[in-house]
């Protein structure tokens, strides 16, 4: 199936101005493989008429908010990349315990978390590495711009398939029930994550200060000025001395100015130069 030039500039506009993802010419093989199950599960028998439907919706109608869910990426899996995780354990939770032990609370923010394997795999490791934090507020928050996977986040149940992909056996065993061929994430550790729909682009509201934000492999779906938007949204909702993690094929240089690169471990976090108190923020 081949999408017509004017429905994928209808679509492109959509996405660009709904999400801010860029789908350039070139992009239509994308649009079609993620639209077309769409229709055809809402019962149109042709993306033609799926999209011309979406065209008559007045506002942002129901359609046209599935559509834009429908093409964003969810790809996931726990403990991706394993480095992160790493530096997590090994430098920046130690750093952030000292830092915090007045206060006894820590807050993490995993941005476009999908389907929840992520702030799944920092509430494991914290419980498994560092048990002394079960007397602390620790308060993660999952956000994604699809519905459908802030609702699974919710769940915490997972396939074989994908407890496979990344978390380890033991870990699978200590952390999750099984529930008839799936698994689910025990209420223990459930607890620990809150899930929320969050549109990046829109203003953010009541989020907290941060002292870690995992935002990796997000930026590069974004044009230069939305990088910019979200990156300076960031610094005005991160602890001073919060660290912030970017998808290996991403940065801050030749973005913003505020941010300075450390390595740490195996993999790069950043952290905001020059500050000693920010105010808090609600938005970008």
């Amino acid at each position: 199936m081949t999408i017509s030039e004017a429905h994928f500039a209808f679509i492109s506009e959509l996405a660009r101005e709904r999400a801010a993802i860029v789908l350039k010419p070139g992009k239509e093989y994308l649009v079609v493989s993620r639209l077309e199950p769409l229709a055809r599960t809402s019962g149109f028998d042709s993306l033609d008429t799926f999209v011309d439907e979406m065209r008559r919706e007045l506002g942002f109608g129901r359609l046209q908010r599935m559509a834009v869910e429908a093409l964003t990426t969810n790809e996931t899996l726990f403990f991706r990349d394993l480095h992160p995780f790493e530096a997590i354990e090994q430098k920046l939770i130690p750093e952030i315990m000292a830092r915090r032990a007045s206060e006894r609370r820590i807050d993490i923010w995993s941005g476009a978390s999908s389907t929840g394997q992520e702030a799944y795999s920092i509430a494991m490791l914290l419980r498994e590495k560092f048990p002394e934090l079960c007397s602390w507020k620790v308060n993660i928050i999952g956000t994604d711009l699809s519905g459908k996977a802030v609702e699974k986040a919710r769940s915490g149940i997972y396939s074989q398939l994908e407890v496979n992909r990344g978390l380890p056996l033991p870990l699978l065993f200590k952390c999750f029930d099984k529930l008839g061929d799936d698994w689910q994430i025990k209420p223990d550790l459930k607890k620990m994550v809150e899930f929320r729909q969050m549109n990046l682009i829109e203003p953010w509201q009541g989020l907290p200060r941060f002292d870690l934000v995992m935002m990796r492999n997000v930026l590069i779906y974004f044009d230069l000025p939305t990088r910019k938007k979200i990156l300076d949204g960031i610094q005005k909702v991160i602890h001073p001395e919060g660290a912030l993690f970017l998808g290996a094929s991403e940065t801050t240089l030749n973005v913003v100015d505020c941010w300075q690169v450390e390595n740490c471990g195996r993999t790069l976090v950043y952290r905001v130069q020059g500050r000693s108190s920010v105010k808090p923020a609600v938005s970008p």
